[in-house]
């Protein structure tokens, strides 16, 4: 029996550009994955749903999300045309987040941009990252035109600035990683901004929404689409009212 669930909600974009891969390697290590393309288009849907899995496959084998999601991120800031200027602004890229569970091991949580990860145990709600955008590097109010632009991300997969030039740039390295022991039962969850802001906006409490006895895919249905009904209320006096892809991959977690 599957001990993870996903779910996803188009909102108002034209096409679905988050991806979510779950993989387990023969040790027993398991992956969960979830990215957020950047863009609406063929290109970034199917570029980000083959990065998702690829993420998924090499964070399983080697049993630990850093050195899996820095595995890839290496090999695509390797490729040729995202090494020309001109032409990486044009190459797919994705917001990306990844746990690996192992036998006997804690879990390692990694990531680059704003996808998040949280963990729920006890009734009480653990956020495991911290966003790689404007609104980390220029809080408000500080005085700059860019504070507080949580839609600006400051790395992601397919980029090419390793962690030296990000941290110049920005204050904190182009991937970061967390250890998270497990001493009991835990949800996992993973989201894409499409998910997480709505209901983070709202002020609705993560445990409520997702700590109750409905199947797992069921929590992760209603999950992402409150999160688009309320992107829509939120915006229903603009001119065109709008919600963001929605993603999540829901996980319990034993130690």
């Amino acid at each position: 029996m599957r001990n993870y669930a996903t779910a996803q909600n188009v909102g108002t974009r034209s096409h679905q550009c988050d991806a979510t891969a779950v993989h387990t390697a023969p040790s027993g290590a398991r992956a969960y994955v979830l990215l957020d393309g950047i863009g609406s288009t063929d290109l970034v849907r199917d570029w980000t749903r083959t990065a998702a899995r690829q993420v998924a496959r090499a964070a399983s084998r080697r049993g630990d999300a850093e050195a899996g999601l820095r595995a890839v991120y290496a090999r695509y800031a390797a490729e040729e045309d995202r090494q020309d200027r001109y032409m990486r602004q044009y190459m797919p890229a994705a917001a990306a987040v990844v746990a690996v569970t192992a036998p006997g091991k804690p879990m390692t949580v990694a990531w680059c941009g704003d996808s998040r990860a949280y963990l729920l145990t006890r009734g009480i709600t653990r956020r495991l990252t911290e966003d790689h955008n404007l609104r980390r590097v220029y809080p408000p109010p500080a005085m700059n035109p860019h504070a507080g632009n949580r839609n600006v991300i400051t790395s992601y997969l397919g980029a090419c600035a390793d962690d030296a030039d990000c941290t110049g740039m920005y204050g904190h390295p182009a991937i970061e990683s967390a250890t998270v022991p497990l001493d009991g039962p835990a949800r996992l969850l993973l989201a894409s901004d499409g998910a997480y802001e709505p209901h983070e906006d709202a002020g609705y409490d993560l445990v409520v929404e997702l700590h109750d006895d409905d199947p797992l895919p069921v929590v992760a249905r209603e999950f992402v689409d409150l999160a688009v009904r309320t992107s829509l209320a939120a915006t229903a006096g603009e001119e065109f009212p709008h919600a963001d892809n929605a993603t999540v991959l829901l996980a319990d977690l034993t130690p």
